[in-house]
Parts: structure tokens; sequence; C-alpha cells
């Protein structure tokens, strides 16, 4: 009786091993090996308002095993929304998959450090105000000459690393707070048709496996769902390569300025004051280095003038520059020989 029962049990669990299951459906999901490392990967910029960062998490395929479903940029299934992120848990020897939800707040996810502004707990990339999702470019990469940002220091104080599940032997030691205890009593709508698919792309995607890429998918992230091809798809960083803090974008440099950066100089009293602007721009130019003439001017002209006969000598060459004969232009110089010829002819 007792081998007929435990032969029934392995056939089932046979059976469930060989039926590849959703993170998203109603079923319940227990395996007994831990899920991989989070990989490090760049976030896609934002493709456009309204769309909520979703990170990347490693799913149970069946036989197959684990495979990682790239994080993407959904759009809010209403305003107002947030997604909370699925996470796995470990207890009693098992690993069980809690699928994430949208919702007006966000639950709890584990203590998961995904990125981008989940920092295990909370959502710091973004806020609603009103109908409109204001996007926090200080975790987030986006555009901001098309959506509403603003920029806010997030201050982490959760430690930080890669692991992807909660409790059990190596897992996250974390609890849900009392905000996140009533966000998950709230009304939740379950993920949104293109994420359903974005995960079963993922599943029939064998370098997804990682049995197959160790830890490391061909695809990271997405720009939008589906798309595991072209400008959008994203590969996770280099072996070894150190991760950026929270998989932080770095911020984007303005080109258009008139004032040239300081350069990494072993010599720092070549800045330390303003009447070092002319050897600042001689060693530039050692260096083989580009010296924009007009922000050296302007430079110099701000100097703090030493004394009044330094001031009066500097005038007296600027009003001999001033009054130097320049070369006259040729469209000018027409007219004059034109009028001249025609003295001589009537003459």
């Amino acid at each position: 009786m007792q081998m007929t029962r435990f032969f029934r049990l392995l056939l089932m669990a046979v059976l469930l091993l060989a039926i590849p299951v959703s993170s998203f459906a109603g079923v319940f999901v227990s395996v007994t090996v831990a899920p991989p490392v989070l990989p490090v990967y760049t976030q896609p910029v934002c493709p456009g308002n309204g769309y909520i960062w979703t990170p990347g998490y490693w799913a149970w395929g069946g036989a197959g095993g684990y495979y990682w479903v790239p994080g993407t940029w959904v759009l809010a299934p209403q305003p107002g929304f947030l997604w909370t992120p699925g996470y796995w848990g470990s207890g009693g020897g098992v690993y069980i998959w809690h699928p994430g939800y949208w919702g007006p707040h966000v639950g709890f996810y584990g203590g998961v450090n995904y990125g981008f502004g989940y920092v295990g707990v909370g959502f710091f990339g973004g806020e609603w105000r009103g109908g409109t999702f204001y996007y926090n470019r200080s975790v987030t990469n986006v555009n901001v000459t098309n959506i509403h940002i603003y920029n806010k220091t997030v201050i982490n104080n959760v430690t930080v690393n890669r692991v992807s599940y909660n409790g059990g032997a190596g897992g996250i030691n974390a609890r849900p707070t009392l905000e996140e205890q009533r966000a998950m009593n709230e009304r939740h709508v379950p993920p949104t048709g293109l994420q359903v698919q974005h995960e079963h792309t993922a599943s029939t995607n064998r370098e997804m496996l990682a049995s197959v890429n160790h830890g490391r998918p061909a695809v990271a992230a997405t720009a939008r769902p589906g798309e595991f091809r072209g400008r959008g798809a994203v590969a996770p960083h280099a072996a070894g390569a150190p991760p950026r803090p929270e998989n932080r974008p770095q911020p984007q440099q303005a080109t258009n300025r008139n004032v040239p950066r300081p350069q990494n100089s072993a010599r720092p009293t070549e800045h330390s004051a303003p009447a070092q602007g002319r050897n600042v721009e001689r060693h530039g130019n050692a260096r083989g280095e580009s010296v924009q003439r007009p922000a050296a001017y302007r430079y110099e002209n701000n100097r703090p003038q030493a004394n009044g006969n330094a001031s009066h000598a500097q005038n007296s060459r600027m009003q001999a520059r001033e009054s130097a004969p320049r070369p006259q232009h040729e469209s000018a110089s027409r007219p004059q020989q034109e009028e001249k010829g025609h003295e001589q002819k009537d003459r």
C-alpha cells in the first residue's frame, strides 16, 4: 500500500515537471532547487509616458528548469496602478513562487533587490500625480525631453546583493511591513496580456534557460514586452564586471556647454586659482587636447585685477587690437573698385 502511494506521488511529480507552468497563472509552483542569482544589466530607455518598469526574474519551466524572463517596460493597466514584482520564497525545503500583480500600492516582494527603484521595500522609480506618471531620473533610465520627471536620491538601507529568493538557507531575511500587508489586501489586477506573452516567449527561447546560459541570459532586459531582438534588447554585464549601485543608469552629460570640462591632472594647483587660466590652456595644448578659446578668454577676463596699472595695460592692449587695420572682405571691396573704374572712364 505504501509502495503504491509512493509511485503515485512520484508519477504526479514527474507530470508536473514535464509541464511548463506560467509564473502568472493561479498554479501552485513549488520546486526543490533554489533559483540562480539575478544577472546585472542596464535598464533600457523608457519608451514613453505611462510605462512602468517590471524587473526581470527567474521562472520555472518544468523539465527545463529555471529560465530568465527579461525585465521590460509595460503600460500600466490603468492610471494610479503600480507593479508589485513576484518573488520566490523558501520554506520547508522547497521554493514557492509568489506571482506579481498590479495595484494602487506596492506590496511585499520578498525583500529582493531588483534594482531600478525596487530596492527590496517599496518602489522609488516614480509616482503617480493625478493621471500622470512622473519618473525619478536618479534610478530610472528616461529620456528627459518627452516625459515628466523629477530627481530624488534613493537611500538604500537594504543589503545590496543578487539573491533572488526570500527565506531558507542563503535567502533574504525580510518580512512584510504594515504598509505592505495593507497593500497585499487591496484589490489587485493580474498581469496584462503582453506580460503573459512576454513570459511565454522567454520560456520558448533556449538561450534563456539557466542550464544553458549558466545565469547569464542572452537578453537580460527589453524596451517593450516581447522585443528579444534589436536595439531594445539589452545583454547582461560581462562576468566579473562590477555592478553599478542600484543598476542605476549614468546621468546624461550636457554636450552644448561652452565651458571646458576640468581635466584629470596630477597637479591640482593648475585649477586652484583663476590666475592660472593661461597656464591651463598651454598645458592642455601640450597634451594634444582641444581648448575652447572663447571660454578661455572669458575665463581670463573674469580674473580679479592685481592693481590699476595692470588693468590699464590690459585695456591698452585691447584698444591696440581693435585699432589694428582689418583686411577688407572681397564682397566689400568690389564697389570701391567699380567706382574707381567709373571715375577713370569719366576723365
